[in-house]
């Protein structure tokens, strides 16, 4: 039987877990996602850090700004994501 947490030791499972993504593999960033929907917990800005279709942290990205908004390119997979810089 699984053992439930609290919210709380939820947040500092995902904190501890960001402060080395660049170590990570894609498996283990999808367990922490689905932990933090589970507990309804906003990643927030750490969502940036790792790649929306493969879920490989960003090792080598390609970077562009234009008009407001940041564009990062995987070096994995080759997806384009765009963010609005605030």
């Amino acid at each position: 039987m699984k053992k439930k947490i609290s919210k709380t030791e939820a947040k500092e499972q995902i904190e501890n877990f960001f402060e080395n993504i660049n170590e990570k593999s894609p498996k283990e960033i999808k367990k922490i996602k689905r932990l933090a929907m589970k507990y309804n917990i906003s990643l927030k800005e750490k969502r940036k850090l790792f790649c929306k279709n493969c879920l490989s942290p960003h090792k080598n990205p390609s970077i562009r700004i234009k008009n407001g908004f940041i564009r990062i390119n995987c070096g994995n997979c080759d997806y384009t994501s765009k963010w609005k810089i605030k």
